[in-house]
């Protein structure tokens, strides 16, 4: 148009039109553009986009249980892409820290814990006891450097020749030994006890042994993490047998049962559960350790409604 408002005309008298370009896309328009492509994520103002932003817990998405397909680091960048605060890993000692911290620092992601001692060789042996001792002390410099508050210590399958007595025994002098490394490096120590189904054959099922040992060893840096989904398949009664153990309790992980995905495909109420352990004082982040049944971004929105519960 020209300054008169009326539309400008070329020599045959048609209106001229401008053309206007769109500009290109941003990296950030490309990544969200391959993450809707490959994993059915949609673009971060779009409405639902970032479900981990709007619950009333926090959680801690395990990173090697989500985004399949994609390297360690692009797991945590997707994980701050769909609104979360936290993470949860495994193995430390395979993992680049370097490039974890700097990543956090840019997105402002928080790593919640990651596993310092697995399943073999079994902490419930002394003769592990050394090993165990050292690799603690490693893992908790390991947290340090990237701001973990904590760290998941397997109990152990079942050892040749030794008692389920003298086994759980062995775990507890095991966790004994190290409570000052991790009252040291202020870094809580997490004992995780497992379910039969998934794990055959290991010395450490439900809660009841797990809070007799962590009450003997009676220290603040040595607690259960408190697997939802390995009590459900133990022994049940979520609510009250967490209530009953909440002395103890260092962090709370779920799944679904049966499948162990997103809350919201199995039996568990989740939102009663949830509930339970914000009435107990929970306020740490919750481990997502759980397989997602259904693409990212729509089990990250089912976490979230879970989270939605209201009182009677």
């Amino acid at each position: 148009k020209d300054a008169n408002g009326a539309p400008v005309a070329d020599a045959n008298g048609e209106p001229i039109m401008e053309e206007v370009k769109k500009p290109p896309h941003t990296p950030w328009e490309w990544h969200f553009k391959m993450l809707k492509d490959k994993y059915g994520f949609i673009a971060p103002l779009a409405r639902g986009a970032r479900p981990g932003a709007d619950t009333r817990h926090e959680f801690a998405i395990n990173v090697e249980m989500w985004f399949g397909g994609m390297s360690f680091l692009e797991k945590v960048q997707a994980t701050a892409d769909l609104g979360f605060k936290w993470i949860e890993f495994w193995p430390w000692t395979n993992k680049d820290l370097d490039g974890l911290v700097r990543l956090c620092k840019k997105t402002g992601l928080q790593v919640a814990q990651f596993t310092a001692w697995g399943f073999n060789p079994g902490m419930n042996n002394p003769d592990n006891h050394d090993r165990f001792e050292k690799q603690i002390l490693e893992a908790c410099r390991a947290a340090n450097k990237i701001g973990a508050p904590m760290a998941t210590v397997v109990a152990g399958n079942n050892q040749n020749g030794m008692s389920q007595e003298q086994m759980l025994d062995g775990v507890r002098d095991g966790l004994k030994r190290v409570a000052p490394i991790a009252e040291d490096h202020n870094v809580m120590l997490i004992v995780e006890p497992m379910n039969p189904r998934n794990h055959g054959g290991h010395c450490l099922y439900g809660s009841t042994d797990a809070v007799r040992i962590c009450r003997q060893v009676d220290s603040s840096h040595v607690k259960i993490n408190w697997d939802l989904y390995h009590m459900q398949i133990v022994e049940g009664d979520l609510c009250k047998m967490l209530e009953e153990g909440w002395d103890q309790v260092g962090y709370l992980q779920l799944a679904d049962n049966p499948g162990r995905n997103e809350p919201g495909t199995g039996e568990i109420n989740y939102g009663r559960v949830f509930q339970a352990a914000w009435d107990l004082g929970y306020r740490k982040p919750i481990g997502v350790e759980c397989s997602p049944a259904s693409p990212p971004l729509e089990a990250a929105r089912r976490l979230a409604a879970a989270d939605r519960w209201r009182r009677p």
